[in-house]
């Protein structure tokens, strides 16, 4: 692979991945959004292999595989689950939801503030980079602003949306940024690294799926907003 052919390819897998986590702000449709996520993974995949291949490095070749098969099958599988598992039943007579549970419909923030806050967050992230850059310009850390970036969108995503599933992929596109920094930083993490992250990840993630399912079955819905009963 040529060193043109790999700054052309890696440019494009980072801006893939850079527009996953905006087009998650913009859609309302949970199964979609969580789709989009599955859609980052693959990305995020593509950029550690594309490291692999152009350093010649088969280890990190086989951390994109395990990126691959977890971020990009496993926890979208296990938040598709989780938003079609137990059937919501409302225990209290006088409560009656107002939203469908299948869409992100009451964000703290509207849609369009939020494409424009990822706007913002964004040149933010160039803006605070760009000493990191000067440093050592390559291709690979001329596109740490990317990974930077995606953590801002993510913890924004985890702050203004209400819906326990979508807080989770922000969650998720949060640690999607950290590792897509430290791929793009350090040329990649050792394996054992990785897969310890990777589990822990996986564990966090069961443990919300939980959470949100018996959210849905006691209360109907998973809005954080209905934790309130609980202190009545």
């Amino acid at each position: 692979m040529t060193d043109s052919v790999y700054t052309q390819l890696l440019d494009l897998a980072c801006g893939a991945f850079l527009l996953a986590a905006v087009v998650v702000l913009w859609l309302r449709q949970l199964t979609s959004i969580v789709r989009v996520f599955a859609l980052q993974g693959v990305a995020l995949a593509a950029v550690a292999a594309l490291l692999g291949l152009h350093e010649d490095r088969p280890g990190l070749l086989a951390v994109a595989a395990g990126i691959g098969l977890l971020r990009a099958g496993v926890l979208p599988r296990l938040l598709l689950r989780a938003l079609s598992a137990g059937t919501p039943r409302r225990p209290y007579p006088h409560y009656q939801e107002d939203v469908s549970e299948t869409r992100e419909t009451r964000p703290l923030v509207n849609v369009a503030a939020s494409l424009l806050s990822a706007a913002l967050l964004t040149l933010l992230a160039y803006a605070v980079s760009r000493p990191l850059v000067a440093l050592h310009p390559t291709p690979a850390t001329r596109a740490l602003p990317v990974g930077l970036a995606v953590v801002l969108i993510g913890f924004f995503t985890l702050v203004t949306r209400r819906r326990a599933p979508v807080q989770v992929v922000g969650f998720l596109l949060l640690d999607n940024g950290i590792t897509v920094t430290a791929f793009l930083a350090a040329s990649g993490v050792p394996l054992i690294v990785e897969l310890g992250v990777s589990f822990d990840l996986l564990l966090a993630v069961l443990v919300l799926q939980i959470l949100t399912t018996r959210m849905r079955v006691a209360f109907g819905g998973t809005g954080i907003d209905d934790l309130r009963e609980l202190r009545d």
